[in-house]
C-alpha cells in the first residue's frame, strides 16, 4: 500500500515536468500590473478563483493545514501554503490548480488570468523569498519537439516550469518511458526556485522555473530510438529588486477597460 502511494504521488508531481506540449513559441502580451494588486490571505487569494476550480477553498484549507508553523525559508504560512497549494493534485473536481493557471499563462488571452491576480501576487512574493538555484535540471515531455528548439536560438517559456533534478526519473515508464517520440531538456538554470520544504510531495526534488523565463539552445541531439536532448542555457534575468519576477500577467486591455 505504501509502495502504491509512494509510486502514485510521483507519478502526479512528474506530470508537471512533462506539463509543456503547448508552451507556445509567439511573444505574448506582457504587463506587471499584478504588481499593484494587494497581498491578501490565500482563503481570500482564492475566492474568485471558485468558477474554474470548484473546491478550491477546500483545497486551501487543507493545504494550511498542513503546512509546517513556522515554515521553512522564512515564509509566511500564507505564503509557503499558496506553493502547497499550488503542487496539489489528488481531489480536484476536474484539471488541478497548476494545470488550470499554466494553460491561462500560455493562452493568448490574458483576460482570463484577471481573477488569478490575488493568487498570483501572494504565490509570486512566496517564491521571490526562495534562494535562486543554479543547477543543472530536468525536463521532459513525450513529443518530439526538437524542430522548435534549433541551435543559437533564444526561446522562452510562458508559464511556471516544474524541472527535477534527477534524470532517472524521466526514463521510467510510468513518465515519458525508453521509446517512442521523446524530448529531453537539460537545463543549466540561474534562477530555479526549490520548493520541496512547502510542496505538498517534501520528499520530491522539484525545481520551478518563473513564467518568461529566456533561454539560449546550446546544444541538440539525437539519440535514436525516439530520443532527442536539447540543451539550454538560462539567460541571466534582471536583477533590480524593482523587475517583477513575473511578468506575462496581464494584457494591456485590462488597463483600457479600466479607463473606459
Amino acid at each position: 500500500m505504501a509502495t502504491n502511494t509512494r509510486s502514485r504521488n510521483a507519478q502526479q508531481r512528474i506530470s508537471r515536468v512533462l506539463d509543456m506540449t503547448q508552451e507556445p513559441h509567439e511573444a505574448l502580451s506582457i504587463i506587471s500590473e499584478y504588481l499593484e494588486t494587494p497581498l491578501v490571505p490565500l482563503d481570500i487569494a482564492v475566492e474568485t478563483l471558485a468558477a474554474s476550480l470548484p473546491n478550491i477553498e477546500s483545497h486551501a484549507t487543507m493545504a494550511r493545514e498542513h503546512c509546517r508553523d513556522p515554515p521553512a525559508d522564512g515564509l509566511t504560512i500564507e505564503e509557503s501554503t499558496s506553493i502547497r497549494l499550488y503542487s496539489m493534485e489528488d481531489g480536484f473536481q476536474g484539471t488541478p490548480l497548476y494545470a488550470v493557471l499554466n494553460g491561462l499563462l500560455r493562452s493568448r488571452d490574458r483576460s482570463n488570468l484577471e481573477p488569478w491576480l490575488l493568487y498570483l501576487k501572494l504565490f509570486h512574493t512566496a517564491l521571490s523569498r526562495l534562494p535562486s538555484i543554479r543547477q543543472v535540471v530536468y525536463r521532459g515531455v513525450k513529443a518530439d519537439v526538437s524542430k522548435e528548439y534549433q541551435m543559437g536560438k533564444t526561446i522562452k517559456w510562458w508559464s511556471f516550469s516544474s524541472c527535477t533534478t534527477s534524470i532517472n526519473v524521466l526514463q521510467g515508464e510510468e513518465f515519458y518511458g525508453r521509446t517512442g517520440p521523446r524530448t529531453m531538456f537539460v537545463i543549466s538554470c540561474v534562477s530555479g526556485k526549490d520548493i520541496h520544504n512547502h510542496s505538498y510531495f517534501p520528499a520530491e526534488d522539484e525545481i520551478l522555473l518563473l513564467p518568461e523565463t529566456q533561454f539560449n539552445v546550446v546544444g541538440c541531439l539525437d539519440q535514436g530510438n525516439g530520443l532527442h536532448m536539447i540543451q539550454l542555457h538560462e539567460i541571466e534575468p534582471p536583477s533590480s529588486p524593482s523587475q517583477p519576477l513575473l511578468l506575462p500577467v496581464l494584457n494591456k486591455s485590462f488597463s483600457s477597460k479600466k479607463k473606459k
